[in-house]
């Protein structure tokens, strides 16, 4: 754990001196923990010390994941949800189950596994995540509502995943009792304290008993998030669906906690995301690539170019969004934390395809972190005019020297012909 740390340490020293090249270049912070997790690990350096069932390793992506999705929640209230809720809608209502089963068609045809097991890879790597995609998520110039699109569908689908995940495996392990009402109680529950705790907790702030100072005001949050993934574990609720929704609570409830606890907790975020990425590095031994197989890798290369380009195709038909926001919406479905959760969930299951569906799982996630960190920046700046190509630049500035200085042409204004003297 002593070397874990210090390894984190010096990663996250040098992704802090390197960020302001990452942000101008192809250069990902989550490929570079990544990497160095591989190298770190026990089948290059074997300076870190982690294996797929150690604790470690299930709580920090579990912990990453919450933290993920609570921060995600809070950048939108309840109010903006329905206000802008017809492209998520349409990626979460037709989006997520066709790629399950695009996917699902995939695993069973390429990679040869059974129908049970195939459904199963396709619940694990159906959601998405806007991580390795900040680039995109986060800038300006990208029209807002595919940013919201991303970003709702991103947030919400990690949980709708987890009842298909839990149920596909059952059947999966060959289990005949699958216990859809304990599911059911689970992902009610979850949601049930997520709304409860954060709508509690504001409103007793604001009783004249309380006064929260500006300085303890980010921990309002803090608090209120340790409280419900507390509540959530002693429960047995869906901590995941419980984080999504305490962040839109207090996204809708308590704005000017949401505007205090937004930057430190995407800090928080952050922290935890990257040092999952690292010890994930660390599982991934030069072997488990080696015993993926040629038919490991197409599949993972169509998971990726094929299942979710094919189903948002489907999904967005008429739905008004241009061409070039469409084609970054059916790209940008990266596949992050909430896979590698369900992926550990099913190396720990003892299932028979167990580690054949970890190892194909495992290569989707790495190439779709490769692939979607690396081009979000490629992506984002084609949305900027300003970088229109030189020779595009020029044909444009001509054009609208001619119409200017044609004959009889009305001013922009409507008043007479331009004066020439204006024209640059």
């Amino acid at each position: 754990m002593t070397l874990l740390l210090l390894c984190f340490a010096a990663v996250l020293l040098l992704a802090v001196l390197l960020s302001a090249l990452a942000h101008r270049t192809v250069l990902s912070t989550a490929v570079l923990f990544l990497a160095a997790g591989f190298i770190l690990g026990d089948g290059v350096t074997g300076v870190v010390h982690v294996t797929a069932d150690s604790p470690v390793v299930a709580s920090l992506a579990e912990l990453a994941l919450f933290a993920v999705l609570f921060t995600d929640g809070m950048r939108v209230g309840w109010a903006d949800l329905r206000s802008a809720w017809r492209l998520p809608g349409r990626a979460l209502g037709w989006g997520l189950p066709l790629t399950l089963l695009v996917t699902a068609v995939i695993a069973h045809f390429v990679a040869g596994l059974g129908w049970p097991e195939s459904l199963l890879i396709g619940a694990i790597l159906s959601p998405t995540d806007p991580v390795f995609a900040a680039a995109l998520v986060g800038n300006d110039k990208v029209p807002a509502r595919l940013r919201h699109l991303l970003n709702v569908e991103s947030g919400v689908n990690d949980g709708l995943a987890l009842p298909f995940v839990v149920v596909l495996l059952a059947v999966a392990a060959g289990s005949h009792e699958l216990h859809l009402g304990e599911i059911g109680v689970e992902l009610v529950a979850g949601i049930a304290i997520g709304v409860l705790v954060p709508w509690v907790a504001i409103r007793l702030e604001r009783t004249r008993l309380f006064a929260v100072s500006e300085q303890y005001l980010p921990l309002n949050a803090v608090a209120i998030g340790l409280l419900v993934l507390a509540l959530g574990k002693v429960s047995h609720a869906n901590l995941f669906l419980a984080a999504f929704a305490a962040g839109i609570t207090v996204a809708t409830v308590g704005r000017r906690e949401r505007e205090a606890f937004e930057h430190f907790g995407e800090l928080i975020a952050e922290i935890f995301k990257l040092v999952a990425l690292l010890v994930f590095g660390a599982l991934l031994a030069p072997r488990l690539f080696a015993g993926v197989g040629w038919a490991g890798w197409v599949f993972a290369v169509l998971a990726l170019v094929l299942a979710r380009p094919l189903a948002l195709w489907v999904s967005f038909l008429r739905s008004g969004l241009s061409t070039r926001e469409q084609a970054a919406a059916m790209w940008f479905g990266p596949k992050g934390f909430a896979s590698v959760v369900y992926g550990l969930l099913v190396l720990a299951s003892g299932i028979a395809a167990a580690e054949r569906v970890f190892t194909l799982v495992a290569v989707t996630i790495v190439l779709s972190i490769v692939l979607h960190s690396s081009t979000d920046i490629i992506v984002a700046r084609g949305f900027e005019p300003q970088l229109m190509p030189a020779w595009q630049q020029r044909l444009a500035s001509r054009g609208r020297r001619l119409l200017r200085r044609a004959p009889g042409q009305d001013a922009p204004d409507g008043s007479g012909p331009p004066v020439e003297g204006n024209t640059p």
